[in-house]
């Protein structure tokens, strides 16, 4: 495989794209307008504790108050700045012996607001570096799931605790650490030199806790450009392309800093042609935005994405065969296993997925297409779960959403439907109309009746609505006059007594 890592960069937008072999398979945006919230450190001030759904509301400076669940808090909260670890809560503890309004806390953002909600909060606070993820309140060292060796897995658990026991023998406050699997291949020097950084790092944002009011941003989270690197880059990634040498210097400081032996990886793009146009990946992005995903045997995957969940339906489209009807869907469903997790990346999606795949008679072909689906679902950095084939031949999946899709972040509400995808025909506005017509009629007196409308409402009304509006003329015993409104929906009118 050859990944490539492609970042363009303008003066208020920062957008990445990981490609393996050529292809788009994620999308990044960062908008100085609006920029992610995840993994930023806030000083929060406890607004309301709310026993019944066993949670409570913070303010952290944002435009909303942000969400704390009860799991999400680790026991009573602890002076801000102290250095023991307070135990993990479970589920069943009452939220109200835990914190109280007024209290404040050291919380760290896991979920962006998305739509009218609320950001959602932690008290497990978690610091990410190149290799490791410090826990200042755990104790254990773990090691990423992606790393497969067995034999790395159990070197790399040796070394950060033998580091870990060493650094606490010096007095540096115990924490719990998670190997990333960056680490890989990698020498004693660089993991010691990652968990020195992350101590000082702990240790400077426990002291702007203490020193800063309630509603503070305490610690925030790399840039986009940077964020990339650290968590994206590693040996499969062939290059870095770059477009802004603003950027490509920052991007070269911070490398030459953490990651000297990829910077030989970074390289400055000087052509005319847009970075993103060049390979294919503006075009991605702009199918991305629409429901249908055409597949390369002829079928076609919808995907609608809605507040409570999206759903996924395949379709074999044109796609004929060459054998038997049970072979065709089953190469479909194939097919679109694979389209589906690829767009579910690209799109950000996450929460509830529904997936209508194409009914299947035989169970070999149903367990078939639940392994393809996780095969291609591996290579996400989001964590999944798949459920089995439910008895109505749908397979039910979640997906963590910690930000935006890109649909919202790109897109807003149709100002003509206001979001719900449809309007009213042309029809149907005529017949609200003649209602609309009656009810004037019996509340005024006058001499004629206005109807301003869509010029498309107005010719229907004058061609085939035409009988029906001379027998209300007759039936009001008043004209009844017609204006078109270029500038109106086709679902707006007025009826106005003349």
């Amino acid at each position: 495989m050859s990944f490539e890592i492609l970042l363009n960069a303008s003066p208020r937008e920062c957008r990445a794209a990981l490609l393996d072999n050529g292809v788009l398979q994620e999308v990044f945006i960062e908008r100085a307008s609006r920029r992610g919230l995840v993994s930023n450190l806030y000083k929060g001030r406890v607004s309301r504790v709310l026993p019944g759904m066993q949670a409570a509301f913070l303010d952290v400076g944002l435009a909303r108050t942000a969400f704390l669940h009860v799991a999400d808090i680790l026991g009573p909260p602890p002076e801000l700045g102290s250095d023991t670890p307070p135990e993990s809560t479970d589920r069943a503890a009452d939220v109200r012996s835990l914190v109280r309004e007024g209290d404040e806390l050291l919380v760290q953002v896991v979920k962006d607001p998305i739509g009218t909600k609320g950001a959602r909060l932690s008290t497990h606070v978690s610091l990410p570096s190149r290799f490791l993820v410090y826990l200042p309140r755990g104790s254990k060292v773990g090691v990423s799931a992606r790393i497969e060796s067995e034999t790395e897995r159990a070197r790399l658990r040796e070394l950060v605790t033998m580091l870990a026991a060493s650094q606490q023998r010096s007095g540096v406050p115990e924490g719990g650490y998670i190997v990333r699997t960056a680490a890989m291949g990698a020498p004693l020097e660089a993991l010691h030199a990652d968990m020195l950084y992350l101590q000082r790092l702990w240790t400077h944002v426990r002291e702007r806790a203490v020193m800063l009011p309630s509603g503070s941003l305490v610690h925030e989270d790399l840039p986009l450009s940077l964020r990339v690197l650290r968590d994206e880059l590693r040996p499969e990634v062939r290059r870095v392309l770059v477009d802004s040498a603003a950027e490509y210097a920052r991007i070269c400081d911070f490398t030459r800093a953490f990651m000297p032996d990829y910077t030989d990886r970074l390289e400055l793009y000087q052509g005319s042609r847009p970075i993103f146009d060049l390979h294919g990946v503006e075009e991605e992005i702009r199918r991305a935005l629409e429901p249908r995903v055409a597949l390369k045997s002829g079928g076609h995957i919808v995907i609608q994405q809605t507040e409570a969940m999206t759903t996924v339906d395949v379709n074999t489209g044109g796609y004929v065969g060459h054998r038997n009807l049970e072979e065709t869907i089953f190469r479909t469903n194939l097919e679109a296993a694979v389209a589906v997790a690829r767009q579910l990346r690209i799109r950000n999606l996450g929460g509830i997925i529904v997936l209508d795949f194409i009914d299947m008679q035989e169970p070999e072909h149903q367990e078939a297409l639940l392994l393809a689906l996780q095969e291609a679902l591996a290579g996400d950095r989001a964590q999944t779960h798949i459920s089995s084939v439910s008895p109505l031949g749908l397979v039910e999946m979640t997906r963590k959403r910690t930000r935006e899709s890109l649909e919202h972040l790109l897109c807003g509400a149709c100002p003509q439907c206001a979001g719900r995808g449809y309007v009213r025909t042309a029809e149907t506005v005529c017949h609200e109309i003649y209602r609309e017509l009656m009810r004037q009629s019996r509340q005024f007196a006058s001499s004629e009746l206005l109807v301003l409308a869509h010029p498309d409402v107005v010719a229907r009304l004058l061609e085939e609505e035409a009988p029906v509006l001379a027998e209300l003329e007759t039936q009001l015993v008043r004209p009844i006059r017609l204006q078109s409104e270029p500038l109106y929906g086709i679902d707006q009118y007025d009826v106005v007594p003349a």
